[in-house]
């Protein structure tokens, strides 16, 4: 099957083709034909569109929305001049897998779509106001533009989190707040973190119920996930993105008293507050320069630049915490998986982190880690580590395409 996999954002478009089915998923031979990015949808849209061992293609193109964004799309995955392996015309495209950002209690599995499911998606909005309504425009343009003959699955972000028990997901506050509102943590990145603990699975050649590791996603958005006997025990984002660790634009973990604070103090408005804690906090307001790691690094090493040193200090120290915490809650583990963009390209990151947790049992190789970078994958630690420490870039549009096909086929998931 060749399964197209969308990821709407509010102005950008993420999009993979992988062909795979149930005998490709036992071999681990899926095999991604190409795959592309949207942003700035609604203006002059910068495209990359690449076909599997190709040159990349970038071009600039007036975009007005999600549905015009998805034809384009269309239009060049069948286009004669692209000549996709296997893809000839739109009835090559057997199915569709949608990244959706917020199921609730309501979704905890990957499923097909139907109108009760987009039901569904619309009563989470309010948990996701960024995310969902840009998901909602993926599903109902695909259904438009290719017709209900295809079908369509959403795979949620927070599916994975959903075996948290109420221990990890209840916060402190009057618990009729919960009964009435589902104010819980619910943890996103889930698909990653589930990609991260199949990966680490077949590397050590184990069961899933043996997976006891801490995985890491640290890219743009960054979260922590403990993962025990297979399972997500407890993670670091809560109800909404903005909870947890230090992000590139986002604040993580704080007083929430800030919040009445700036209210009084600067006569902020409760948008106002809220756009800045996502939007211009995280390592971007604590440097005052950008929220990419990689720039911060050069300017630390280059420029001895304060800010940039103390950004990329609080932005370790605050994932050491989490590690420290994870490893109490779970009375140790066996394995620390660093993902996401800065998690798998930044050796110098990876280190400082690392540094100072001696005592826990991580003892980093210096160099299996400088050199385990641009995507590589491996063990990272010494061997007398006793918790080991590797790298493992995730893939979440594999496992969308995968849970595509188990949803079209109706086979349960077995990790």
């Amino acid at each position: 099957m060749n399964i197209l996999v969308i990821n709407c954002g509010s102005s950008s478009v993420k999009f993979q083709i992988i062909r795979t089915d149930l005998e490709l998923i036992e071999k681990n031979e899926d095999r991604r034909l190409a795959s592309g990015y949207l942003e700035r949808i609604g203006s002059q849209s910068l495209i990359t569109l690449q076909v599997e061992g190709q040159p990349k293609i970038k071009q600039a193109v007036p975009i007005r929305d999600h549905r015009a964004a998805l034809d384009y799309i269309l239009r060049w995955i069948v286009s004669p001049e692209t000549k996709i392996n296997g893809i000839s015309s739109l009835a090559d495209i057997h199915a569709v897998g949608h990244r959706v950002v917020h199921g609730a209690e309501k979704f905890t599995m990957s499923t097909l779509i139907n109108d009760e499911v987009i039901e569904g998606i619309e009563d989470c909005i309010d948990l996701a106001p960024l995310h969902n309504p840009a998901n909602l425009k993926g599903i109902l343009a695909a259904r438009e533009l290719l017709g209900p003959g295809v079908p369509q699955v959403a795979v949620f972000d927070t599916a994975f989190h959903s075996t948290m028990p109420e221990t990890s997901y209840l916060y402190a506050i009057p618990y009729q707040l919960y009964r009435r509102h589902k104010i819980r943590r619910y943890g996103f990145h889930g698909t990653s973190h589930r990609y991260i603990a199949y990966r680490y699975r077949q590397l050590n050649g184990i069961e899933r119920e043996q997976v006891n590791i801490i995985s890491l996603h640290l890219g743009n958005g960054c979260s922590a996930c403990a993962i025990q006997n297979g399972e997500s025990i407890d993670t670091s984002m809560g109800l909404t993105p903005l909870e947890g660790l230090v992000m590139g634009t986002r604040g993580g973990d704080m007083d929430p008293s800030i919040i009445e604070f700036l209210h009084h103090k600067e006569g902020m408005t409760l948008n106002e507050i809220d756009a800045m804690l996502n939007k211009q906090s995280g390592l971007l307001g604590l440097s005052g320069l950008t929220n990419d790691m990689r720039d911060l690094v050069a300017e630390e090493t280059e420029h001895n630049d304060r800010r940039a040193r103390l950004a990329i200090d609080i932005f370790c120290r605050r994932v050491k915490k989490y590690i420290g915490a994870y490893i109490a809650i779970m009375a140790g583990t066996d394995a620390i998986a660093f993902a996401g963009g800065i998690g798998e390209n930044s050796a110098e990151i990876r280190k400082r982190i690392c540094v100072g947790l001696e005592t826990l049992g991580i003892i980093l190789d210096e160099k299996l880690n400088s050199t385990t970078v641009g995507g590589k994958e491996g063990l990272i630690s010494k061997p007398e580590s006793k918790i080991k420490v590797f790298v493992i870039p995730t893939n979440e549009e594999l496992l969308i395409a995968r849970d595509t096909v188990r949803c079209v086929k109706n086979v349960p998931r077995r990790w």
